[in-house]
């Protein structure tokens, strides 16, 4: 196992949120950023993530002596980003939190399936970030064959049986009624029975063009259509992200 010192080198920390109540379901977590992201989504929300070097990043060993001190206090950490799995220390990472008695919580767009595989077994819940039905994934990431990475990924989340949420963000002018109804049909198809639909939030996002939002919402009959398909469905709001 790698040491300290070796794991440093190979995670990058772009932020570091103390306490939450959202971001891992019915338990008190930190979230830790990581930097990094190979995806430019138009609604992105998280820029100052995306790319792969930060003059604010955070040094893992002081997150690691966060941590320590706040043992009793929180139930999980959550990795997120960014792209967790863009990191190479990440599974070492998890090894090292999980030791000191953490539950462990993944935010991830799926983008390395075969890395998301080797964390699996460390984690306890994960949420998975799956943006359309696989053949619209390109236009919303700028990636050619992103689709395909993610979709794997979404496999993986479902057979492992880890606890999971699969979310979407929409953006009216980037996913029409009719694409997410697609989406919706692959993912009762993969078995997905645990789905979220977060509303973008349009004042932030990476392509400025997507900054004015000039199409209408779902309308509340495909939102209780889509409610009827999942065990457990919920339209978040964006305040609640």
């Amino acid at each position: 196992m790698k040491t300290k010192l070796d794991i440093e080198k190979e995670i990058v920390v772009g932020g570091l949120t103390p306490l939450t109540t959202i971001d891992y379901p019915g338990e008190l977590a930190a979230v830790i950023f990581m930097q990094g992201c190979p995806w430019s989504c138009g609604y992105c929300q998280n820029t100052d993530l995306l790319p792969s070097k930060s003059i604010n990043t955070i040094a893992w060993s002081d997150v690691l002596i966060f941590l320590e001190k706040r043992k009793d206090l929180l139930d999980a950490v959550v990795f997120s980003g960014g792209e967790p799995t863009l990191q190479s220390g990440l599974e070492q990472a998890m090894q090292q939190i999980k030791s000191m008695g953490f539950k462990i919580g993944l935010h991830s767009a799926g983008i390395y399936p075969d890395r998301l595989q080797q964390v699996l077994p460390l984690i306890d819940w994960v949420g998975l970030d799956i943006k359309s039905a696989k053949k619209d994934y390109d236009k919303i990431t700028g990636v050619k064959g992103s689709g395909e990475k993610a979709w794997k990924s979404a496999r993986a989340v479902i057979d492992s049986g880890v606890s999971y949420e699969f979310r979407t963000t929409v953006h009216p002018d980037m996913l029409n009624q009719q694409q997410l109804s697609e989406l919706v049909k692959e993912l009762t198809e993969l078995g997905v029975e645990n789905y979220v639909i977060q509303q973008c939030v349009t004042g932030h996002c990476l392509d400025e063009s997507r900054r004015v939002v000039s199409s209408p919402k779902l309308e509340q009959s495909v939102i209780n259509q889509f409610s009827r398909q999942f065990s457990s469905f919920e339209m978040r709001n964006p305040d609640s992200v």
